[in-house]
């Protein structure tokens, strides 16, 4: 019975090895120009890209696909695949890709020329606008999340005069050394460390790191409520979808402005997305500062900080007037950049956020709704083939649930079927952020059933090489 059960184990692994070099050299075939560019030119680009995520089993197809051209809800590569692109720019394309108000808008700018110094034409309209949509009553631009949610920070420790910040694990703020923060367990104690090498110490030692969704968590604001100049928050982290909540939120506003804590929500992906007010009209919670950027920069890059005038107030000394003897009395902060409103910035968001206003509530929702359906099609699906996949989605945002003991197994089987899964994709013209993506105005019902026949599709033949159970 041994030598049966041996010889079996040996058939899948042949089965296994012999379907995986099958798939890479069709996929090799398919995207060829895709993988010479990045040997190429690996030598002089640095890229992550190239790193994230690196399988040393899939070594061969661990290259990026090099797009050409984009338009709708479609992405096509150097080679000439057409792809249903699902990652929309990391959330940015709400309306899909190069819609012909945004590209008029960036021509008509073009036309004009790109003035840096000088105020940018629509800046006061994109400021009032982003005032009418969020409620937030003074607005600062920069050119990126990172920038918009250092200045954040910077903004809160101004106002409160103290220096710490909690923040939540598991959320994503972009790459400010200031929350690259993370708990580890080091000679017995719980210690915030930075999460990756030349991040300094001393950059997160004033930084609390706390479990998101946890009650405790409020506990430990209260034990620091006076040494904490603000509470970072990703409402619904990219990273746990399934993780909504609006209760904590609620009790977390209340606690903040007891204490004398600015909170700070970072709407980089849900501003504009969730609903025309964001996460903060979603869960009905107002935030003392937002930053915000993606979707309302139309493609263009931009981050902006809105807030409470007594905050943003900080950035130019607040509110006076000519023909008086007002002058601006605010206590401020360093803010610069070359970049920040860059007329081809503002003159997209412009042009977003005057057809947001145009289409109104109804636009998310039935975003939201489409997406839903989806995910709950896919859901049906692979509870009928009773495979461990399960799909999530928080308005048009959808990912795969998975626990952190999957995550932390780069190794095991789960992993590798997503990876196969993910480029079995790929290879039928379906393009994912990893197990999840973005909806789009631009995605029709086909693009749907396209996607939802290729999932199955990839699913029979990764069954069929031993990967899952039949």
């Amino acid at each position: 019975m041994r030598t049966i059960q041996n010889q079996a184990a040996e058939n899948l692994i042949l089965r296994q090895k012999q379907y995986l070099e099958t798939l890479i050299e069709r996929y090799n075939q398919r995207t060829k120009t895709s993988k010479q560019i990045a040997q190429t030119y690996r030598q002089f680009l640095a890229d992550n890209k190239s790193f994230v995520n690196f399988n040393l089993t899939l070594k061969e197809v661990f290259y990026p696909i090099v797009a050409k051209s984009s338009l709708g809800s479609k992405i096509w590569d150097v080679d000439g695949n057409e792809y249903i692109d699902f990652i929309m720019g990391f959330g940015i394309n709400l309306f899909g890709h190069n819609p012909q108000f945004i590209k008029e808008a960036l021509i008509a700018q073009l036309e004009q020329g790109i003035q840096i110094g000088p105020q940018a034409e629509f800046i006061g309209e994109v400021a009032k606008l982003i005032y009418e949509f969020t409620g937030m009553e003074r607005v600062a631009f920069s050119n990126t999340g990172t920038e918009a949610v250092m200045t954040a920070i910077r903004l809160a420790r101004t106002a409160t005069g103290r220096s710490k910040i909690a923040l939540f694990s598991d959320s994503y703020h972009g790459h400010y050394d200031g929350t690259l923060a993370q708990v580890k367990m080091i000679n017995g104690n719980l210690q915030t460390v930075p999460i990756a090498p030349g991040i300094l110490q001393n950059f997160v030692e004033d930084v609390l790191v706390l479990n998101y969704g946890n009650p405790q968590s409020l506990e430990l604001i209260k034990h620091h409520a006076q040494e904490l100049a603000a509470v970072l928050v990703e409402p619904v982290q990219t990273r746990r979808l399934d993780l909504q909540p609006q209760v904590l939120l609620q009790e977390l506003k209340q606690l903040t402005k007891e204490s004398g804590i600015i909170l700070i929500f970072d709407e980089m992906v849900t501003g504009f997305r969730i609903h025309p007010g964001g996460a903060q009209a979603w869960f009905g919670v107002e935030a003392d500062i937002a930053t915000y950027g993606k979707i309302v920069g139309g493609g263009m890059p931009i981050g902006i900080i809105a807030g409470k005038a007594n905050y943003m107030d900080g950035i130019d000394g607040g509110m006076w007037n000519y023909g008086d003897t007002s002058y601006p009395q605010g206590k401020t902060t360093f803010f610069a950049g070359t970049f920040c409103k860059h007329p081809l910035a503002i003159a997209a968001a412009k042009a977003v956020l005057q057809h947001l206003k145009t289409q109104g509530v109804t636009l998310q929702e039935k975003l939201n709704q489409k997406t839903l359906q989806f995910i709950e099609t896919l859901n049906t699906y692979f509870k009928k083939e009773e495979l461990p996949i399960q799909m999530v989605n928080f308005g048009s945002v959808f990912g795969s649930a998975f626990s952190k003991s999957d995550e932390a197994a780069e190794d095991s089987q789960p992993s590798i079927v997503f990876d196969l899964l993910y480029y079995h994709l790929l290879d039928r013209g379906i393009m994912l952020r990893g197990q999840g993506g973005f909806l789009s105005t631009a995605h029709t019902d086909e693009d749907i059933r396209r996607v939802i026949w290729a999932v199955q599709d990839s699913v029979e033949e990764v069954r069929k090489a031993g990967f899952l159970p039949h």
